[in-house]
C-alpha cells in the first residue's frame, strides 16, 4: 500500500508540475505514442508494380495492423518491406525480429528469464544470491496479409511464432488468426485482457497483476456511437485444477470459456475506460463419490488508460473473480483454478484472487520513453491455510526505452519483486535488465 501511495503522489506532483509549463493549446499536440507508430509506419516501404503513388494506401493498410485494440508492446513491427496490390487494397509481407535481453540478480534471483513473483525462492539459497544471464526469447518471425475490398471491409490475416517455448529456445505459434471487419477467428489474445493498459516492459512476462492469455476464440467487436466499444468472445478453455488422482481427478473441459467487454473511449480511441467479464466452467470428478461435478468461475476486471498531457500516459487495471486463476500471470504458474475443500476428500472449489496494476508512461520525445509501475496480485483460499502456499506477490517496475531508429530499440529496466507466503516467510528479488531489438 505504501508503494501505491508514494507512486500516485510522484505522478501527481510530475502532472502538476508539467501543467504549469505548458499552455492549454499543448494538450491538443498529437500524442507522443502516435507520433512514435507514424515513424514506424514511414519506415515500412511498399514494393509496388503499379503507376501511382503507393503511401497513401500503404498508411491506410498499416493503420489495421498498428491501432489493433489487442496490440501488445511486445508484438513485433511491421516488417520492413511489404508487396503490395495494383489497386492499393491488399499488402503481404514477412517480418521479424531479433531480441536479446542479460540481465543480472541480486539479493535473491528467479529462476527464470520472465520476472514472476512467484517463483521467487523462499527461503533464499545461498548458492543462488547472484545471477548472471541472458536470453535470445522473443525472437522470431511473423506473417501478415493486410487487406481491404467491398465484400470483406478491412481484414487482417496473422502468423507469429517465436523462439521463447521449451528451455526458452523451442519454436512455438504465438498468434494466428484472421480478422474480418468486426469478427476474429484464430489463436489470439482473450477478449478478458486489455493490452493498451499494461505498461510497456522489458520484461516479458510483464507486471503480475495483470489479466494475460490465449485462447483459441472466436470474437465479436464493434464500434457504435464513436465513443462505444462491445466485445464478446466465445473461446477454448484450458483449466488448471490441483486434483490429487486418488481423491479428484480433472475432467476433460467441454464447455467454452465467454469473455466480453464494454468500452468508453474518447480522444480518438487514445483514453479509455473498460469493464470485461469472463465466465468458465470448471469440471472435475470426485473419485470418491464417483461424480462429475461442474464449478462456475468468473472474473471481473476494470481497465483505463488515460492521458492528462500529450506526452504522458497513465494505466490503472483492478480485477477480481474466482476461478479465473490460469488467466493471470503470478497464479497461472501453479494449479488453482480448482483447490480442495479442507476436511472434505473429493471436493474441490473455486478459490478467490485478485490483481492490481498502476503505472505511468513519459515521453521525452517520440524516440524516448519511460515506465514506472506497481502491480500486486493476491490469492485468497478458504480457510487460511497456514502453509507455504503462496500468499501474494509484489512487482515494481521501472525503464526508459530508446528507438535509435524506428527499427532498433534499446531498453534498460529495474525490478523488484517480492512473494510472500501464508505462514508469514517471504522472499525478494533485484534485477537489472537491458535489451536490444533489431525488427525486420
Amino acid at each position: 500500500m505504501k508503494k501505491i501511495i508514494l507512486i500516485s503522489l510522484f505522478l501527481s506532483v510530475l502532472v502538476h508540475l508539467k501543467a504549469e509549463e505548458v499552455v492549454d493549446a499543448e494538450q491538443d499536440k498529437v500524442l507522443m505514442a502516435d507520433q512514435r507508430i507514424s515513424a514506424m509506419k514511414d519506415n515500412t516501404n511498399a514494393l509496388y508494380s503499379g503507376e501511382k503513388n503507393p503511401s497513401d494506401s500503404l498508411e491506410r493498410l498499416l493503420n489495421i495492423f498498428y491501432y489493433d485494440q489487442f496490440r501488445h508492446f511486445q508484438d513485433p513491427r511491421a516488417p520492413y518491406f511489404m508487396f503490395l496490390s495494383k489497386n492499393g487494397d491488399l499488402a503481404l509481407g514477412v517480418g521479424g525480429q531479433v531480441k536479446v535481453r542479460g540481465y543480472f540478480d541480486w539479493n535473491g534471483s528467479i529462476p527464470n528469464v520472465g520476472f514472476i513473483p512467484y517463483d521467487i525462492p523462499i527461503p533464499k539459497n545461498p548458492a543462488e544470491m547472484q545471477n548472471l544471464s541472458a536470453s535470445a526469447s522473443g525472437t522470431g518471425l511473423f506473417f501478415t496479409l493486410l487487406g481491404n475490398n467491398k465484400l470483406l471491409g478491412n481484414f487482417m490475416a496473422y502468423f507469429q511464432a517465436d523462439f521463447s517455448g521449451y528451455n526458452h529456445r523451442g519454436f512455438r505459434i504465438k498468434k494466428a488468426y484472421i480478422t474480418i471487419r468486426d469478427w476474429t477467428a484464430g489463436y489470439a489474445t482473450t477478449t478478458f485482457e486489455d493490452t493498451q493498459a499494461e505498461p510497456s516492459t522489458v520484461d516479458g512476462a510483464g507486471p503480475n497483476g495483470i489479466n494475460s492469455k490465449k485462447n483459441v476464440l472466436v470474437r465479436y467487436l464493434h464500434q457504435f456511437k464513436k465513443n462505444w466499444k462491445i466485445a464478446g468472445s466465445i473461446e477454448f478453455p484450458s483449466e488448471s485444477v490441483s486434483a490429487d488422482g486418488t481423491h479428484t481427478a480433472a475432467c476433460n473441459p467441454y464447455i467454452p470459456d465467454f469473455a466480453a467487454f464494454v468500452q468508453y473511449q474518447w480522444n480518438g480511441g487514445a483514453n479509455h475506460l473498460r469493464l470485461s467479464g469472463l465466465l468458465r466452467t470448471l469440471s472435475y470428478r470426485d473419485l470418491i463419490a464417483k461424480r462429475n461435478h461442474n464449478i462456475t468461475g468468473w472474473g471481473l476486471q476494470l481497465s483505463t488508460v488515460i492521458n492528462p498531457l500529450y506526452n504522458l500516459n497513465l494505466f490503472g487495471i483492478l480485477s477480481t473473480g474466482q476461478g479465473h486463476a490460469s488467466y493471470t500471470t503470478d497464479l497461472g504458474n501453479g494449479d488453482f483454478d480448482l483447490i480442495p475443500v479442507e476436511g472434505h476428500e473429493g471436493k474441490l472449489y473455486a478459490p478467490w484472487a485478485a490483481g492490481l496494476v498502476v503505472g505511468a508512461q513519459y515521453y521525452f520525445n517520440q524516440k524516448i520513453f519511460m515506465n514506472l509501475a506497481f502491480s500486486e496480485q493476491t490469492y485468497y483460499p478458504k480457510p487460511n491455510p497456514h502453509d507455504s502456499q503462496y500468499k501474494y506477490g509484489l512487482y515494481a517496475v521501472g525503464n526508459i526505452f530508446w528507438d535509435i531508429t524506428p527499427r532498433f530499440e534499446v531498453g534498460l529496466e529495474y525490478l523488484h519483486g517480492k512473494r510472500k507466503n501464508f505462514n508469514g516467510e517471504s522472499g525478494s528479488a533485484n534485477r537489472l535488465m537491458a535489451m536490444f531489438l533489431v525488427s525486420f
